[in-house]
């Protein structure tokens, strides 16, 4: 069963103590993404079509919601959120990715997720939005990272 997009949000910039931009944000998002699924055999995190954009794959949704900050932190504005138990598959592999990417600077989250072998690369074309990023791109990229 897929988490609700709020409740990563939420817990993610929960973990980075109410720190995390936009731009750490998404980028935290898909690598979570990734990662549940290359663990849980192909299952998707969270229900959500992330695009490749210029700085990225980026999930409009989340995107529309907290582009009001800009470069500062995000504010809780993940209304839908639902708290996770301590035990939930997906808050550990949540915790997982935050312990390795919230300590990063944003220019190294960009050049993790603009991978030139990765989904994002396969799909990006510069200056457009829209082009989706099909979820079983990024579960060949999480076996192709897995690899190296």
């Amino acid at each position: 069963m897929t988490a609700r997009i709020d409740s990563v949000c939420r817990l993610i910039c929960e973990l980075g103590s109410w720190k995390v931009t936009n731009l750490q944000l998404q980028k935290i998002l898909y690598m979570s993404q990734m990662y549940y699924m290359g663990k849980s055999g192909g299952t998707p995190l969270v229900d959500a079509r992330f695009e490749a954009w210029d700085y990225g794959p980026v999930e409009p949704s989340v995107y529309r919601k907290v582009n009001m900050f800009g470069a500062n932190p995000i504010r809780d504005v993940f209304i839908d959120s639902r708290p996770f138990k301590d035990d939930d598959p997906r808050r550990f592999a949540i915790g997982e990715v935050c312990s390795a990417l919230l300590p990063l600077r944003p220019g190294a989250l960009v050049d993790i997720t603009h991978d030139s072998k990765g989904a994002w690369a396969k799909h990006y074309v510069p200056g457009v939005r829209g082009i989706p990023i099909p979820d079983a791109d990024i579960l060949a990229e999480y076996y192709s990272r897995d690899a190296r």
